[in-house]
């Protein structure tokens, strides 16, 4: 199936195809179709997987479809709520990028940035806005933001919004829309509290679920690499200059343990950008920025930072530190493998992560296979499968003075040769 078989208009389809895209998604295949008959949705869909397109096309061309009158004020008729900053960003890209040759504006706010340019724009009129809950309800506290008139309703990343504590604002929120409008919502998974939610807000709404329940993408190649906890960065760094990794998103648990692990990077000779959310939105805004333009080898960032980040082609995850909630980390290996692109997922895991290990592989109903690097063997089991003989990893390409500190017997028997991990 093609764009054009699902109905977009040409304007649309000159702007699909100018981003390269030949084919629609599974979910977008399903969604579009749905969303331009005026149906509500909810939507299950993984990571990566073209959802953003699939509710951003449909909602530009029944937009569009309506246009003001001319002369008329421009007012918010479609809302787009994200959980993050980050993810608010790149909707509103998408937004943008898809609706270049359309009349329509489109803004985004969110928090960590002043109010009066946000403020400016919404005065001077907004058709599409895309925002983040707080900052959303600040706007409308203000008197500088009327939802009244809205005519579709995206509430995206939900089971986020619920995991991060915003239940109680988007309800807020809700209760500022009209009674009726389209509402489409978008969730990674398919809790009780997603079921309960979407009863709530939705009307016979068409479903679509293009992923199994909590499953992890098939083009992610998954391996866990038994470490002590006191060497996991130094495997870390070996790793990123042995396969000479030029882009890896790592995982940690705290924002003092990612300012920590930045600093250690920096001090093995790896560029590296911290993210999470102690930030200012300048400061996220360039570490991100270096980190797709390659700037930087390596961003550490903590969930909720780094939820909802695009990145093409992004080919390492690593899990530094393994989540204490087990849907998080399919949530993690879904920043590669993205839009049916391969990708790779490491996770270190120190003993006391045993038991986060065991959860995370009951969700995925299967063992994650485990690999040992020659010189980083743990004193503790995790039924580990050896590396196959031969496989030894080459040195990192690291300056000599910010080597690892690995003991010298261990160095030598890392050897030179390929990595069993390089492409792990």
């Amino acid at each position: 199936m093609s764009f054009q078989q699902l109905g977009l208009s040409a304007e649309l389809l000159r702007a699909v195809g100018e981003q390269g895209y030949e084919r629609p998604t599974p979910v977008q295949k399903q969604a579009i179709p749905a969303i331009l008959e005026g149906r509500d949705m909810l939507a299950g869909a993984q990571t990566g997987t073209g959802k953003t397109a699939g509710f951003t096309l449909p909602l530009l061309q029944l937009l569009n479809e309506t246009p003001n009158a001319k002369g008329q004020p421009r007012f918010v008729r479609a809302l787009i709520l994200t959980p993050t900053r980050e993810l608010a960003a790149q909707v509103h890209e998408s937004v943008t990028t898809y609706g270049k040759y359309l009349p329509l504006r489109a803004s985004a706010i969110f928090g960590g940035v002043g109010m009066g340019p946000q403020v400016d724009r919404l005065r001077r009129g907004v058709d599409i806005l895309v925002a983040t809950p707080g900052r959303l309800l600040d706007h409308v506290q203000q008197k500088t933001l009327d939802l009244s008139r809205v005519e579709i309703f995206v509430l995206d990343e939900a089971d986020r919004m619920l995991d991060m504590g915003f239940i109680h604002d988007v309800r807020r929120i809700i209760k500022l829309l009209p009674p009726r409008r389209q509402n489409l919502l978008f969730s990674a998974t398919f809790s009780e509290e997603i079921r309960t939610l979407s009863a709530q807000i939705l009307h016979q709404p068409a479903e679509v679920e293009v992923a199994r329940r909590n499953a992890a993408a098939e083009t992610v190649s998954q391996r866990v690499f038994p470490i002590e906890k006191d060497r996991k960065r130094e495997l870390l760094s070996y790793l990123v200059g042995s396969g000479n990794w030029q882009q890896v998103l790592v995982f940690v648990r705290t924002k003092h343990g990612a300012d920590r692990l930045g600093r250690q990077l920096e001090r093995d000779g790896i560029r590296a950008a911290v993210l999470h959310g102690d930030k200012s939105q300048g400061a996220r805004t360039r570490a991100l920025a270096d980190f797709k333009s390659g700037g930087v080898a390596v961003l550490v960032a903590t969930d909720i930072a780094a939820r909802g980040l695009d990145i093409d082609q992004l080919p390492h995850v690593v899990n530094f530190e393994l989540p204490n909630v087990p849907e998080d980390y399919v949530h993690r290996i879904g920043r590669t493998g993205r839009a049916g692109a391969s990708g790779e997922a490491l996770s270190l895991v120190c003993a006391e992560e045993v038991k986060q290990l065991a959860a995370i592989e009951r969700l995925l109903k299967r063992e994650i296979p485990r690999v040992t690097m020659p010189g980083f063997e743990a004193t503790f089991s995790l039924k580990v499968q050896a590396a196959p003989k031969g496989g030894h990893a080459p040195r990192p390409n690291l300056p000599p003075t910010h080597r690892p500190n690995a003991p010298r017997k261990r160095r030598e028997q890392a050897g030179s040769g390929r990595a069993s991990g390089r492409r792990a």
